[in-house]
């Protein structure tokens, strides 16, 4: 299919954020290379450090490079080529990092999809994408085994989460948790790594493709909050971008801090921000492939990582844990939330808790999505602007548009739209999703439209208001589910709220929100009248809550986010149930 690609700007776009940044920065130049290219010359710099550390197996940078370069071989033995899909199903492991290198060194795409899709989402993603290889994790392989028949998948390495633990916790593991995985009988589909990195030396010619920073290398796949999941198609220059930019926004990192790569590899968040970025900047990455919140504070006192990035949810119960009054954080440099909405009550509680802990630091809110690396605007953590998603990276370039493509007044709403070296190339195979998504502007530039709300003020700091299809509409009012949710946060008794929309007989829809409390606290008819009076007081009538339902948890995408469209879904269902009833 025929690709957007970013040729430069045919006009720049107003940046009052510049400011902020050196006007070497603001004119950022990208290299024209692939991902692997960039990663190989700055490793030259720091070739004895570590890159990598999975439970406690180290893996330095040098060492990293020899693997790609096995890895590169063995896939080019089993006839990979440029241009070739292969889809990697890996949690954070280093096989799956090295196989997302090598793969890009000889000219292939990865296919990067959740270990833990269903088996006919993964058949999907490798129908769609014309997959003719697989890197999978053990566990997925009955999954697999009845539809990989069905797809051009022609071979399958199979990945144990064991196979680079140290020799004890590889022993552990295979007599316990190893010990209860199916695998594949002897078969010539599959084969198992070890055996796929033996095959490397079956080939014997170059094997270093020159990659260009236009050039497709991976794909993603959106989370599915706004419809039908799609391949993201992302370029060399996308990743090249990222490193460039981190290089200027986080200028107190030095190689050998740690990276805590909590975040999957499948995300663009995870794969960009947490693996890839701290890769060429010479961090050790610590690779935790499988992640439970209630842990998080062990982890951090373990590894006493400088750069921190996760999800509001991960932060949260790092300050419910039982161990927090010894949790000491004043080895952290910098402290992140993205991959979804950081309510203005918890970016407040959060600080005040790293202050309590010896932070020096506060946690600031970046924003960005899948189609552009997950990553373009970041708050500086020494300017608080609360309730801020940031300023732009320097060299992309952020707008607030209305419907006409317009850019509107600053302190107004209207919908996120980005423009730069960080934007995807397009859907795979999606034409009409592709040009539904980037729109060429008056300025002759080619603009992302996010599907966000947001407003931007005159120093360009970005608030991001809502989603725009997430949009309530009652009785012709615009209702906006997160501003009703940062509200209803702010109640002592409230650890999380999400609110959809619901079918109403004149008013076509009507909000309902959906509660998760904080410890110590019930549900109780004097809450929800402290709710409904919460809201009274503060928003429009037509923002009136019209249903409360309290729950232990809320439902995830695939990416962490509140999966609000199922929280509908299972709202439907279960009013259409009980009419059904009624009428019996």
């Amino acid at each position: 299919m025929k690709f957007f690609r970013f040729l430069g700007f045919k006009k720049k776009p107003n940046a009052p954020w510049s400011k902020y940044y050196q006007k070497k920065d603001m004119n950022l130049s990208i290299p024209d290379i692939s991902l692997y290219d960039n990663f190989l010359n700055s490793m030259k710099k720091y070739p004895n450090h570590n890159a990598i550390d999975y439970f406690g197996t180290k893996i330095t940078y040098k060492d990293l490079v020899s693997k790609v370069d096995l890895c590169a071989k063995a896939f080019l033995s089993y006839g990979i080529r440029k241009n070739d899909v292969v889809t990697i199903c890996m949690p954070n492991t280093p096989e799956g990092v090295i196989s997302f290198l090598a793969l890009n060194k000889i000219g292939a795409i990865s296919n990067m999809i959740h270990p833990l899709a269903s088996m006919n989402e993964i058949k999907n993603d490798l129908t769609e994408t014309g997959s003719v290889m697989m890197v999978l994790i053990d566990v997925d392989y009955e999954k697999i085994k009845d539809i990989v028949n069905d797809t051009e998948v022609y071979k399958i390495i199979i990945v144990r989460a064991s196979d680079s633990m140290p020799f004890l916790m590889k022993f552990g593991y295979n007599l316990t948790a190893g010990k209860k995985t199916l695998l594949p009988k002897k078969n010539s589909k599959y084969i198992s790594w070890h055996e796929f990195m033996k095959n490397a030396d079956t080939y014997q010619n170059d094997y270093h493709y020159i990659g260009k920073k236009n050039t497709p290398a991976v794909m993603l796949h959106s989370g599915g909050s706004t419809g039908k999941p799609k391949a993201i198609v992302l370029s060399n220059g996308n990743f090249v971008t990222l490193v460039e930019q981190s290089r200027i926004v986080f200028d107190e990192l030095v190689v050998g801090d740690k990276c805590l790569s909590i975040m999957p590899i499948f995300h663009g968040f995870g794969l960009g921000v947490c693996v890839y970025t701290p890769l060429c900047v010479g961090a050790e990455c610590i690779l935790i492939p499988q992640f439970k919140a209630d842990e998080f504070d062990k982890i951090l006192t373990k590894h006493k990582p400088e750069f921190v990035i996760g999800v509001p949810t991960l932060f949260e119960a790092m300050m419910k844990s039982e161990r927090e009054s010894a949790l000491k954080l004043n080895y952290i440099k910098y402290i992140i939330s993205g991959g979804d909405t950081l309510s203005l009550s918890l970016e407040k509680r959060i600080n005040t808790f790293l202050k309590d802990h010896g932070a020096t630091t506060r946690i600031v809110q970046g924003y960005g999505m899948s189609e552009c690396l997950a990553a373009i605007s970041l708050g500086f953590k020494n300017i608080p602007e609360y309730g801020s998603i940031g300023v732009p990276f320097p060299g992309c370039y952020v707008g607030i548009f209305s419907p006409e493509d317009k850019e509107v007044p600053y302190g107004e709403e209207g919908e996120i739209c980005i423009s730069g070296p960080n934007v995807m190339l397009g859907y795979y195979n999606n034409e009409k999703e592709t040009n539904a998504a980037l729109h060429i502007h008056e300025d002759g530039n080619i603009w992302l439209h996010s599907g966000d709300l947001g407003k931007m003020n005159e120093n360009g700091f970005i608030r991001y208001t809502g989603r725009l299809k997430r949009l309530i509409v009652t009785s012709g009012y615009n209702v906006y589910p997160v501003q009703i949710e940062e509200l209803l946060e702010t109640h002592p008794a409230i650890m999380q709220a999400t609110v959809v929309g619901i079918p109403h007989p004149y008013k076509q829809q009507v909000p309902k929100a959906f509660i998760v409390l904080n410890k110590g606290y019930k549900e109780s008819e004097t809450l929800t009248n402290e709710l409904k009076e919460l809201v009274d007081k503060n928003l429009p009538k037509y923002s009136k809550i019209y249903e409360y339902e309290f729950r232990k948890s809320l439902p995830k995408t695939m990416v962490g986010k509140v999966d609000f469209r199922r929280l509908q879904e299972e709202n439907n269902k279960r009013r259409k149930s009980e009419e059904n009833v009624k009428k019996i």
